[in-house]
């Protein structure tokens, strides 16, 4: 009806006006953001823990942690090294721009390169919602089948980065990458793809140099 039009198209649009002034104070403060999506269980905790272990010395890494409930997965980044802020939803199924501006109170970032925004398990809703992120990683995997991109095509089409994860168990899951990949493509033809298994390693070499260097670009641009 009309009326609930009117009002989700308010509430978009005071998020987006708050996500604006993030995207602004973040620049300000030479932060590149990143907001990580995925579905439950793709393993977006892991990928971070490796990153940030990997990275180490290298790159300054926060966390702001979004979870429905607990601070399980915040207790693992802050234990892989970063400095974490956790945010309980109590129920809500995405993070909102709003929220961020508050967690960032919690944060010392002076000495940070990169704020990562871990945002809640789920394919749909967050891909609707402006964090002041200047970019946004969905993850993939190879446990939860290979029809994701076509089931959920938003969040490909908005999101500059795919990490296809759990590449080890490709022997013994029913999962075409080939598939993943082409029909992500079709969705957005500029999506950087990489394939990854944060349990033996493979591929996160690669990742990791790819988001160092998008980090220093991204700080430069900032500062510039």
């Amino acid at each position: 009806m009309p009326t609930k039009v009117t009002i989700a198209q308010h509430i978009l649009a005071a998020n987006e006006a708050i996500a604006q002034e993030l995207r602004q104070d973040l620049g300000a403060r030479g932060l590149a953001t990143i907001n990580v999506m995925s579905a439950p269980g793709a393993g977006k905790t892991t990928l971070l823990e490796q990153t940030i272990r990997r990275l180490r010395g290298q790159l300054a890494i926060a966390v702001i942690e979004g979870d429905i409930e607990t601070s399980n997965d915040a207790e693992r980044i802050e234990a892989a090294g970063a400095q974490t802020v956790q945010i309980n939803t109590r129920g809500a199924c995405h993070l909102e721009a709003h929220m961020i501006r508050s967690a960032l109170e919690q944060l010392d970032v002076g000495q940070t390169d990169l704020l990562v925004i871990e945002n809640i398990g789920n394919l749909v809703c967050p891909a609707t919602w402006d964090l002041g992120e200047d970019l946004r990683l969905v993850v993939v995997s190879t446990s939860e089948g290979d029809d994701k991109p076509a089931k959920y095509p938003q969040m490909f089409a908005t999101a500059q980065v795919m990490v296809v994860n759990k590449l080890d168990l490709l022997p013994y899951v029913d999962y075409d990458l080939a598939k993943v990949k082409r029909e992500a493509l079709a969705i957005n033809p500029r999506l950087h793809i990489f394939e990854v298994s944060c349990r033996t390693g493979a591929g996160l070499d690669a990742w990791c140099e790819w988001l160092l260097t998008f980090a220093h670009s991204a700080l430069q641009e900032i500062t510039r």
